[in-house]
């Protein structure tokens, strides 16, 4: 066993053999980490750059029965003109590990540009605000690499925990479709992200790390933002590995072909290698894209919203067809954006768009600010937060209409925290009214980052497990993250804080923790009110009531 001193980043790499122990030959070979190498005596002392973080990186390409892996440490601990390489080696045959020309390419790849990213690092906590303006541009452009190789870095660690949990759930017995169940979940909460976009950052890390290794060297190297990855691996994931792997090779071993290229003519470049490499799978996707056909709401600044339809082409194209032509035959002052917006909402609920349609929308307002008393904010369900001027509009329009119907449910919360602590409820079944009283209560998914719309209510702790049913073990959760907490490992609680409010804990796997709170009701003071304060503005509520 032997290890290779590289002259300059992975110099020599083409040559570089390391003999096999005998027991490699036997089940799983060990791994060969630096300490374990024999260090020539010439490799100077690593030297430390400015306070950066150590960010150890590697590439690791299983190629049939040989598996090997390229570790590096990417300058924040040691100079890039003396490196030392070393190899894990898998699975070997004949006693010794060869390292591949594909490879070899993707470690060319990462090596072009390590004098880059020293620097880098070396300029990351030393930036002069009063530069000249070419100084903080390329102190922006590198900040960028940095988020790029930050990216490719957690896509290696979120392989990893996904590798590592379903090794442990295989071993404890669990069921192989029910492993890994969560992990998506648990890298969203630590990247304080949401739990969908959860699934898409762990569905990218294994497609990076585990079949396209030269998109992720390409993303180390900010040659690629997380983004664009992500729209790589999209458009191959019609096709099998070894395609895969061709599209990866083609498209992204070259980083200088990526220079310039935006997100619509990446895509479009990795649908035609996708095409040309397997046309049957690209039509058999197209075949099945109908199926996941649907409309979407969420909402836009100023009290407005956008609808999506995600619809075949043909009819997409056919939609937007006829609302221009309606567009460009009407002249009576309106934009033409302003018509095609108004022609839709007429031919979707057959009413003119100035006409009140008969759905029931639920609104909470605090009654200060339904009388005119303070200005503060209304909650529409399923929208979000209103400017209470508006939210007074709607439900004059509603009260004037003879064709609408507006009815009053009275809430009740604690004056000085806001919290929600009872409801009239007109049902004469208890959950109806539970239920009722948890989606006002936590309006979202109580997931933290999660801000799905409620489709569960539940129990925090399972009744199975003695959980009882009652506003304080209920919570208002997204389908995903229902299902989610009762994943192998997860566990809920809930509890009511010393001011009423309700707070739910949410313990993963690993034993990381993450809190959210309900959120205050509409018209709660910013700071606790006094006892004159309260005298007060009861008696102003009841002179405007009059």
């Amino acid at each position: 066993m032997r290890a290779l001193r590289a002259d300059g980043p992975f110099a020599g790499l083409e040559e570089a053999l390391i003999d096999a122990p005998e027991d490699a030959l036997e089940g799983d070979a060990p791994s060969l980490s630096a300490d374990a190498v024999a260090m020539p005596s010439d490799v100077p002392t690593p030297r430390k750059i400015a306070s950066a973080p150590t960010l150890p990186m590697y590439l690791e390409y299983p190629t049939g029965a040989l598996s090997v892996r390229v570790d590096c440490c990417i300058a924040a601990s040691y100079g890039m003109d003396d490196r030392v390489a070393t190899t894990d080696v898998a699975g070997i045959t004949d006693g010794t590990a060869r390292v591949t020309d594909h490879q070899l390419s993707a470690a060319r790849n990462l090596s072009e540009s390590t004098s880059s990213i020293e620097y880098m690092f070396e300029e990351l906590f030393t930036f002069d605000l009063d530069a000249e303006e070419s100084a903080l541009v390329e102190a922006i452009s590198s900040l960028e690499r940095l988020k790029a190789a930050a990216a490719a870095r957690q896509a290696r660690l979120a392989a990893a925990l996904d590798t590592a949990r379903r090794s442990a759930e295989a071993a404890a017995g669990v069921p192989s479709a029910r492993r890994g169940r969560g992990v998506a979940a648990e890298v969203a909460l630590a990247r304080r992200d949401s739990p969908a976009r959860g699934g898409r950052h762990l569905g990218l890390a294994k497609a990076l790390v585990h079949e396209m290794p030269h998109t992720l060297a390409a993303l180390e190297l900010g040659a690629l933002s997380e983004w664009r990855a992500t729209i790589v691996a999209r458009e191959s994931a019609c096709l099998d590995i070894e395609d895969r792997r061709r599209l990866d090779t083609e498209l992204c071993a070259d980083t200088s072909r990526l220079d310039g290229l935006g997100d619509t003519a990446l895509a479009a470049a990795a649908k035609s290698i996708a095409y040309r490499l397997d046309p049957h799978a690209v039509v058999d996707r197209a075949a099945r894209a109908p199926e996941d056909r649907t409309v979407t709401i969420r909402p836009a600044p100023d009290t407005m919203t956008y609808v999506t339809a995600l619809l075949p082409v043909a009819q997409g194209v056919s939609i937007y067809a006829a609302l221009k032509r309606e567009a460009d035959v009407c002249c009576d002052g309106r934009s033409r954006g302003q018509v095609m917006a108004d022609t839709l909402v007429e031919r979707v609920t057959g009413r003119p768009a100035d006409q009140a349609v008969p759905i029931a929308v639920n609104m909470v307002i605090s009654d200060q600010a339904l009388l005119g008393v303070e200005n503060t904010a209304a909650v529409i369900a399923g929208y979000g937060s209103v400017p209470s001027a508006i939210a007074q509009d709607l439900i004059s329009q509603a009260v004037a209409d003879q064709r609408s119907q507006a009815t009053l449910r009275r809430l009740y919360a604690t004056p000085a925290t806001g919290t929600l602590v009872a409801m009239e409820s007109r049902a004469r079944t208890f959950p109806k009214g539970l239920a009722d009283f948890i989606g006002v209560r936590d309006q979202r998914c109580r997931t933290p980052y999660c801000d799905a719309p409620i489709r569960h209510r539940d129990h925090a702790t399972p009744h199975r497990k003695g959980g009882k049913t009652s506003r304080v073990n209920g919570l208002g959760l997204c389908e995903r993250c229902n299902y989610t907490k009762e994943a192998h490992g997860w566990l809920v609680s809930t509890d009511t804080a010393e001011n009423g409010t309700h707070t739910a804990e949410f313990t993963t796997p690993t034993g990381a923790c993450h809190h959210s709170t309900a959120p205050p009701m509409p018209g709660t003071p910013a700071r606790p009110m006094t006892e004159v304060e309260l005298w007060l503005n009861g008696t102003l509520l009841r002179r405007f009531a009059a």
